[in-house]
């Protein structure tokens, strides 16, 4: 799930970024998301970001559903800017895309305009660590013993997984893999990705599949 894209610079991410607001959607940096755009503003956003140099959108949660006396609903303060690295369209106008992950971004504010699409004003600094390479901070005894909660955890939530990959994969593969693929709440996947660190998100991740294990009938968060 880690991906090879483009190297960004501090100086390449833009002062104005097009948002795609998608519930339950995370994407973190060097990860991979694959997408079906079909909305019309959305494919607008997409024609648009492809016309820039740095091919970027930013993924991020609405705090709630849209209610009817809105027409859209407020965001969290964090989202992840991801690079449109592959597009396909199909016969009906849809785009299939993958979007690889550049940086986490909070929201300073919401760009007022007249673009269909929401835009933000994005702070970088706070994420500026993520343009770096997150180091394999784990050891083999601690792997393996993530990888025994993993397998308890997908036997109580009646998951299915390619353990062969998983046992393979480098440790930011696999944390933000497991962050991204396992259905944790809106609520959960927002701490997923605002966690400080790689090792933050995994002591998260295993306190998420701990609480599941421990009561499988109550599912925890997750649905």
């Amino acid at each position: 799930m880690t991906a090879k894209t483009r190297h960004f610079t501090a100086n390449d991410l833009p002062e104005a970024l097009a948002v795609f607001p998608l519930e339950g959607a995370l994407l973190l940096p060097r990860a991979r998301l694959p997408l079906n755009i079909f909305e019309p503003r959305y494919l607008a956003m997409i024609d648009d970001a492809l016309r820039t140099e740095h091919r970027l959108i930013g993924m991020i949660q609405p705090r709630r559903p849209k209610r009817d006396d809105e027409t859209d609903p407020p965001l969290y303060e964090v989202g992840c800017a991801g690079r449109i690295t592959s597009l396909s369209e199909t016969d009906d106008g849809r785009y299939l895309i993958s979007l690889t992950g550049v940086q986490r971004f909070a929201v300073q504010e919401e760009i007022e305009g007249f673009t269909p699409f929401r835009r933000v004003a994005p702070n970088w600094p706070r994420f500026a660590d993520d343009l770096g390479e997150e180091p394999d901070e784990t050891s083999d005894e601690d792997r393996e013993a993530f990888l025994e909660l993993l397998k308890q955890y997908f036997t109580a939530a009646s998951l299915s997984a390619d353990w062969d990959a998983l046992s393979k994969a480098d440790y930011e593969t696999l944390i933000n893999a497991i962050a991204m693929l396992c259905p944790f709440s809106p609520q959960e996947k927002q701490a997923l990705l605002e966690a400080e660190s790689l090792a933050q998100r995994e002591k998260d991740l295993q306190a998420m599949m701990r609480f599941v294990v421990a009561d499988p009938a109550g599912g925890g968060d997750l649905q």
